[in-house]
């Protein structure tokens, strides 16, 4: 069964949120200000957007690959979660070598609505926790 977004947008310069291309898993996010981001600046862009994510799923905005590969902007700290109703706001960085200028309308992020299952936390001893393969070997412990 298909799950509804409810959408608010804040502005008539931004589209509703859309699916670019049959069977995306992500739909476009889009720009509600302009914004000039300078090479290693960051910054939280505003989308023009308020959402109503379904209970039991988060909205995960991740990055446009041609904004990525071309010009070195990149996504973080991206998780809405579905009891938040305010302004849609992407985290983004400029990696790259030249000023990117966002304008209003323009696509910034995709965000993809997943399904989660809440846990219960339950606290044990070291001893308590199963054994693995890979055990407490961290980052790089799988070779190159």
């Amino acid at each position: 069964m298909q799950k509804k977004l409810k959408i608010v947008r804040l502005s008539d310069k931004v589209p509703v949120p859309k699916y670019a291309m049959p069977g995306d898993a992500g739909f476009d996010l889009f720009v509600g200000e302009r914004l000039e981001l300078k090479p290693l600046q960051r910054a939280a862009i505003n989308t023009g957007y308020k959402m109503e994510i379904p209970p039991g799923h988060v909205g995960i905005i991740y990055e446009k690959s041609g904004l990525s590969f071309k010009h070195g902007i990149i996504t973080y700290g991206n998780v809405i979660d579905s009891g938040y109703r305010g302004e849609v706001r992407v985290g983004v960085m400029n990696l790259g070598a030249e000023t990117y200028v966002f304008e209003p309308g323009h696509k910034v992020a995709q965000m993809i609505i997943h399904s989660y299952e809440e846990v219960k936390f339950e606290e044990v001893t070291t001893e308590d926790l199963s054994e693995s393969e890979r055990g407490a070997r961290g980052f790089g412990s799988t070779g190159k």
